[in-house]
Formats: structure tokens, sequence, C-alpha cells
């Protein structure tokens, strides 16, 4: 116990919340855009309880991790016969592979509805009737796969400390992870239905989400397309590509309402002109 009381153990701890933080956002959206299916007066209950949920059993999966990650390293299936395609798949890797399919597979689909505007209005009623325990499941299993990544992260920054110590603040930081992410995802879904312009950006961020687990999916499982690996998309690459959509709709949103006023001064100077 005593060494949860240095200085050292305090800092990894706030490293592993900032570290919960980060590797959340892409979970946060995720689970923002998907209460939104529950009725209204539930989706921030829906949160909540999807988010304490599976706050409990990232806890147990750290437990199990810790325990059976050899498991999920060992490849279960593989390819090495042809210079076409060639892979090694472990219990990771299928996880991370399944989510960003799933991912990128909501996204589109959501795309397309905006898309089609009336069918999009037809579904919202369909949406707003998916059940509230549909809405919690998938929040907790999409939860879950995001979590592999940052309880082996958080176990690589926490390897040097002692078994007992390291699962200890692990599981502090899990829980205050979790806390902040339920405060999070009830201001980002209310401002996500305040804005719904955003709500596109949103779903377009969400599918390079689904993008980036396929590539560290492939990455895990060694995966080779043509001779060619697979790498996975970097952090930084991620919040570059997020950062350059957001400038590009701020600077849309804008030049659209310039040529709205604009359209319209030269519509009140034409009306003036017959006037006269």
């Amino acid at each position: 116990m005593e060494q949860l009381l240095t200085l050292d153990s305090l800092f990894t701890l706030f490293m592993l919340v900032l570290l919960q933080a980060v590797l959340g956002f892409d979970n946060l959206l995720y689970i923002s855009l998907e209460s939104q299916k529950a009725p209204k007066e539930k989706q921030s209950f829906v949160r909540k309880m999807g988010v304490g949920l599976a706050i409990i059993l990232r806890i147990a999966l750290l437990f199990i991790l810790v325990k059976l990650i050899q498991f999920f390293q060992e490849p279960f299936l593989s390819m090495h016969s042809n210079s076409f395609l060639e892979f090694d798949f472990n219990g990771h890797s299928i996880i991370v592979l399944a989510g960003g399919v799933f991912i990128i597979y909501t996204a589109v689909k959501e795309i397309w509805h905006m898309m089609l505007m009336k069918e999009h209005a037809q579904t919202e009623d369909a949406k707003s009737k998916k059940s509230v325990n549909s809405v919690i499941t998938w929040i907790v299993i999409m939860n879950l796969v995001f979590s592999f990544d940052s309880i082996l992260s958080a176990m690589a920054l926490t390897s040097d400390m002692d078994p007992t110590p390291q699962l200890i603040l692990m599981t502090i930081a899990i829980v205050l992870g979790g806390l902040l992410m339920i405060v999070m995802a009830d201001r980002v879904s209310n401002f996500l239905q305040k804005n719904k312009m955003y709500e596109v950006l949103g779903l377009f961020i969400l599918f390079i989400v689904g993008i980036m687990l396929l590539s560290e999916g492939g990455h895990l499982a060694h995966l080779q397309l043509f001779g060619n690996h697979v790498t996975p998309m970097s952090k930084t690459t991620f919040y570059f590509v997020i950062i350059t959509l957001v400038l590009i709709d701020i600077v849309q949103g804008r030049y659209q309402k310039n040529l709205l006023a604009k359209k319209e001064a030269m519509e009140k100077a034409a009306e003036k002109n017959e006037a006269s």
C-alpha cells in the first residue's frame, strides 16, 4: 500500500486518467450518437447506465486481461501460403476488427438516412422507439471494444509496478475515466441535439474511427495484402484528420452564411429597384 501513496504513483494515476480521456474520445462520440436512438426522456439514463455497466465490465476485463493476456495475443488462425493474403488472427485483433466493421456500418447507415430526407423522416420514429435495453447493450459492447487499447496501454504504463498496486491504480483510473465520460457524454449529446448540422460531422468522425479500428485490427493480425503490411492509424493522424474536418465544417458554414446574406441583399436591392 505504501507504493500507492508516493508522488510517482499519484502522477501515474493522473497519467492513467488522462490516457482514459484521450483514448476515450471516439468512444464518447459513439455513446452520444447511439443514445439518441432511445426515447428522448430516457437518453440521459441510457448514457449513465450504459457507461456505468461498462465500468464494471471494464474492471472485470482488466482482471481477465492481466490473467489471460497471452490468450488474447496468441494467434489461433494463420495463413502464410500465398503472396496475396497473409494473417495471424488472435482474440484481440478479431474484437478490434469486428468493432471497426460495426462502427463503419452504423456511420454509413445514418449518413445514408440523412441523404434520403424522406426515409430519414420516416425512420425518426422507429429510431426513437428502439428499446432502452438494446441501446444500453450496444453502448456496453462498444465500450468494451474500445477498452482493449486503453487497458493494454495502462498496463504498459504501469508495468514497472507490483501487481497489486498496478491493479488498484488502473481500477481507480477506470472509475474516474468512466465518471468523466458520463459527464462529457451528456454535454456532447446535448450539443449535437441543439446543433443538428454537427451531427453529420460527428458521423463522419465516427466513420474515421471505424477505419482506425480496422487498420489497428489488421496490424494486430499481422495482415498483409499483396505483400503490403497493414499499418495502424496513429492517434496523431486521427486527431489531425478530426481537426481538419472541424475546420472545413466551420469555414463551409460561414461561407454558406455569407452567400445567403449576399443573396438576400441582392434580392432586397432588386425589390427596391422594382418599387422605384
